[in-house]
């Protein structure tokens, strides 16, 4: 009787270690019940029972609840698996210090502790490690983190290992920023993924040259952005920058270092830009550069009539003229802009005030030294040509440094405010053009005014579709119209507001979205469920599985995504 107990009891010890790899806690915890109703079935048939409970049965449940709750069922395993050296006296991290940065992000809305973060001198380093997780019995989740600015845990890696990009910076070989070309057959830089944008926009003027396509805020890294797109309002003149990389460097799920482009190696390139990280990480990127401006003339036209604000928004971005244009809102409790002065400022809030909710349309021309005397008289003649609907029109100039980084001087002012470092449950849309009156109705004012939960920012603004290439992984609006809305709704939370209160509006803002036959797309989306993310990629999911099959089979890629693992 013991040896058979002895026997069932170590089956179910495996059966359960084995579904540790493998299942949910949620998962094994049921399993766990179903196999202890069985051994006691089996128990109760003998009369010594009482023998096998007290020296065997007691410890071994203990044994198997420790194994259970562990928080890192793994944990042995990967420290095993990884390569000698990569240990924790050189790259591999384990202090509490790069734990913490590696376990959260910007959104502060989510914390998952990862075993460990690797801190590479060499992209050789990170093949090293993704080889190993790829052979090993027992994969291990990798996630490479840039900047930590994406907001709900996109970039973590629980229980598996935070590849800290920056790190790279500290090897005098690596990639870094390197200027080549020439005018006849264009410029390029190539840049390492863990470089920051910032950096790029830098060494690129030294040069008299500058990337085409931009993010508002320019502390991001290229590898980061081009996993997702990288949007700003230069988006319709030039494409997001996705559409401005004409060469990869990517280590795939497979521990291969493969070159890419839309020549060699295309379903690789084309799957990885946009692809939220989930066939490669991106250690080098070659991208387009042009001739840089000196300087900005930067406008500001104040609205209270969606249709007009809208409609002078689409006239802009149809014909040549300006080089990058945004729009926002403004609501009676919006916090003062700098770009206005004082007087103007006090215009602008009673007129908000007044009316509930302003729209501001951003419109900027870029331009050189030489023409500086005649810039104003031909930014009259675009507008009139445009026909622009608004009499309250704003003006500035700025360089172009300073234009492309306008969003760092808000962040030095609320980082000396301690509002920087606050929960964000942003929620980022890509709204079909047809729609976007219902959308301005039902969730600009119904929701986002009358509620007035934060001050924002709000941004909407259209895009141009040509610009976008739809063998990228990307998922933008599925209709024929040549222009899409983007919509980014930044609140912050802090002791004002939980963010939990945030959260539930853009629940609400998702589900009137659904309910009313918007066929929104999630930008830096994020979804639980495996059936939303095949709604989200549409006709392109087929293919986004395909490729994840093949690049990176055991799902060891950017598990913080939660495509593959919801």
């Amino acid at each position: 009787m013991q040896l058979a107990s002895f026997t069932f009891l170590t089956s179910i010890y495996i059966h359960i270690t084995h579904k540790l790899k493998s299942h949910s806690r949620l998962q094994i915890f049921f399993s766990l019940l179903c196999s202890i109703f069985k051994l006691f079935k089996l128990l109760m048939a003998y009369s010594k029972v009482e023998i096998i409970h007290k020296y065997f049965l007691v410890p071994f449940l203990i044994n198997m609840f420790m194994t259970l709750v562990s928080s890192r069922p793994l944990l042995t395993n990967i420290k095993l698996s990884l390569p000698p050296n990569q240990t924790k006296e050189n790259n591999l991290c384990t202090n509490t210090l790069c734990m913490k940065t590696a376990s959260s992000d910007y959104g502060k809305l989510i914390q998952e502790l990862p075993f460990g973060v690797l801190q590479p001198l060499s992209v050789s380093e990170i093949v090293r490690l993704v080889n190993n997780s790829y052979t090993s019995s027992s994969p291990f989740g990798i996630s490479a983190r840039g900047n930590g600015h994406s907001v709900r845990g996109q970039a973590m890696a629980k229980d598996g290992v935070v590849v800290e990009m920056s790190s790279l910076n500290d090897n005098n070989n690596n990639t870094g920023i390197r200027v080549s070309g020439n005018s006849s057959l264009g410029f390029y830089a190539d840049v390492g993924g863990e470089q920051l944008w910032v950096d790029v926009l830098q060494a690129t003027l030294l040069h008299g040259l500058a990337p085409v396509s931009w993010t508002d805020y320019l502390y991001l890294t290229v590898g980061g952005t081009l996993s997702n797109a990288g949007i700003s309002g230069q988006a319709s003149f030039h494409g997001p920058q996705i559409s401005n990389v004409l060469e990869m460097d990517v280590i795939t799920g497979k521990g291969d270092l493969i070159t890419c482009s839309k020549d060699m190696n295309s379903d690789l390139f084309y799957a990885v830009l946009g692809g939220l990280g989930q066939f490669g990480i991106i250690t080098r990127a070659r991208i387009v550069l042009d001739k840089a401006p000196n300087r900005v003339k930067w406008f500001k036209i104040i609205y209270d009539d969606f249709a007009k604000f809208t409609t002078d928004q689409e006239r802009l971005i149809s014909v040549d003229g300006f080089d990058y244009v945004e729009g926002s809102l403004i609501l009676k409790n919006s916090p003062a802009d700098s770009f206005f002065s004082p007087s103007n400022e006090s215009i602008i809030s009673s007129l908000a005030s007044e009316k509930g909710i302003l729209y501001c349309l951003e419109a900027v021309k870029y331009y050189n030294d030489q023409i500086i005397n005649t810039i104003d008289e031909e930014l009259q003649v675009i507008l009139k040509v445009v026909n622009i609907n608004s009499g309250l029109i704003f003006t500035k100039d700025a360089t172009l440094f300073n234009f492309l980084n306008r969003v760092r001087d808000e962040e030095v002012l609320l980082e000396s405010l301690g509002l920087w470092e606050v929960p964000h449950p942003w929620l980022n849309l890509f709204v079909p053009r047809s729609r976007i009156s219902d959308f301005n109705q039902g969730v600009l004012v119904d929701i986002i005014s009358k509620e007035s939960l934060t001050t924002g920012p709000f941004l909407i603004y259209p895009i141009n579709r040509k610009g976008w290439d739809a063998r990228m992984s990307v998922a933008i609006p599925e209709d024929d119209d040549d222009m899409f809305y983007t919509v980014g709704l930044l609140n912050s939370a802090g002791t004002a507001i939980d963010p939990s209160v945030i959260d539930e509006q853009n629940n609400r803002i998702l589900e009137f979205c659904d309910k009313a036959g918007i066929n929104i797309k999630q930008y830096l989306p994020h979804h639980t469920k495996k059936v939303d993310w095949m709604k989200h990629f549409g006709a392109k999911w087929k293919v986004f599985k395909e490729m994840k099959d093949r690049f990176d089979p055991k799902m060891i890629l950017s598990p913080g995504q939660r495509i593959f693992n919801s």
